[in-house]
């Protein structure tokens, strides 16, 4: 796919019409483009809007992107974000345009999206073993030589599936992979032991539809993760890629890839990549962290490495889940209109911030979300408190993966409330 098609492609999504599908937009918009909804800029509080409705800071979302950028560039790490975090094309490219080599992703149809819409390169951080996907990327591989695909191997029976798979569908181009290490015992994919990732590596080696290019993993999965045994398993990581350089495994390649780098462990990541020994090849250091783009108010909040090195900068919560409330049943008991349908809570509830009665905003003093139903949020207030029927409640959430999913249309606005683009997602 050229980049005029890619932008075309783009282009098509603000050609799409508003209508009921997308929860929370002002209901007399329904028939605009989406191209023509942004371009009247509509204040997110008296435009129209419906409650409950998910807003991205503009300025934040665009203070992520540069942040992590330089972040890359200081120390020397090759940056393709985790786009399963937000599946939003429309992200994928300002990722792209502020210095990414490409997209993380985790299953074939997420990988489909991409390419629908110009993504050139694509680190897929997942053993792929499905047929009907493998014939699909063989296809796409040979249709376009500027198509570059990695993917994880991390057993001898996964690469006999994918080598099948691949001869079954005739493919000419190799399909490049990476040894997955294990975090450990106990932890998620991957090949447990270096003597385990060796024998992954010599079944590769056996095909001619595979071409290893590289060692990869993920940090986050370490058990009992922190900073002593995440580093202690990167230096493994590392150590890896050179006994395999060492041996022979990666000649013929322009360079050999080692990826890591959740969204927790990316300080390490850089500390530890940093002391990769000169190889017989460019080391590629692909780092891989995507919750960055919307960052949160929860769980990477307080995980975020900015944390543990503040001089390299501060991510920002770009996500804001606007709220009414419905119901005030008693002096210590509130009801929002948005609940497990809107909200992420899997791995913390959503935190009241502010609150919003004719037109001024103020802090959430006293109020707290306790529990999710379906379609409301349970709010405990203390006397402090001062919430009546109809205020707008602002919910800062955690995890931006399962943010993103419960929104196919995502209104990006500035600080005063102008909407100024909308974000669409495919999940």
């Amino acid at each position: 796919m050229t980049a005029d098609t890619a932008a075309e492609s783009l282009a098509r999504l603000a050609a799409e019409r508003v209508d009921h599908r997308f929860k929370g937009l002002p209901p007399d918009a329904d028939g605009l483009t989406v191209a023509e909804l942004a371009g009247q800029r509509r204040n997110l509080f008296t435009g129209g809007f419906a409650t409950p409705v998910l807003a991205l800071s503009a300025e934040r979302l665009e203070h992520n992107l540069k942040l992590m950028e330089t972040y890359a560039a200081r120390h020397g790490l090759t940056f393709a974000p985790h786009g399963k975090t937000s599946m939003a094309p429309q992200l994928f490219q300002r990722q792209i345009e502020h210095g990414a080599w490409g997209i993380t992703l985790a299953v074939p149809h997420q990988v489909r999206v991409a390419r629908a819409f110009g993504t050139r390169r694509v680190f897929l951080a997942n053993e792929l073993v499905d047929a009907a996907a493998l014939r699909w990327i063989a296809a796409e591989l040979d249709a376009d030589p500027d198509f570059e695909l990695i993917c994880y191997v991390d057993s001898v029976r996964g690469v006999e599936l994918m080598d099948a798979a691949l001869r079954d569908a005739d493919a000419s181009r190799p399909l490049d992979v990476v040894v997955e290490l294990a975090a450990g015992e106990g932890a998620r994919t991957g090949a447990r032991t270096e003597a385990e990732c060796a024998a992954v590596a010599d079944a590769v080696a056996g095909t001619r539809t595979l071409r290893l290019v590289g060692v990869a993993g993920y940090e986050g999965e370490v058990p009992k993760a922190d900073s002593e045994r995440v580093t202690a398993w990167l230096r493994r990581l590392v150590a890896l890629a050179a006994g395999f350089d060492e041996a022979g495994r990666f000649a013929g390649l322009d360079g050999i890839v080692v990826s890591a780098g959740g969204s927790a462990w990316f300080d390490a990541v850089a500390e530890v990549f940093a002391e990769i020994p000169e190889l017989s090849l460019p080391a590629l250091k692909l780092l891989r962290s995507g919750a960055y783009v919307s960052h949160d108010d929860g769980h990477y909040r307080k995980l975020t490495p900015f944390n543990r090195v503040p001089e390299e900068g501060a991510l920002e919560p770009a996500f804001r889940l606007w709220t009414q409330v419905v119901s005030r049943p008693s002096a210590e008991q509130a009801f929002v209109n948005a609940g497990k349908r809107d909200a992420a809570y899997d791995l913390d509830l959503p935190f009241a911030q502010v609150i919003r009665r004719d037109g001024a905003e103020r802090p959430a003093t006293g109020v707290s979300v306790t529990a999710l139903s379906d379609q409301h949020a349970w709010l405990a207030t203390t006397p402090e408190a001062d919430l009546e029927v109809g205020d707008w409640v602002g919910l800062g959430l955690s995890h931006p993966c399962t943010s993103f999913d419960k929104w196919q249309l995502i209104p990006v606005a500035e600080a005063d409330g102008t909407v100024v683009d909308y974000v669409r997602t495919f999940f």
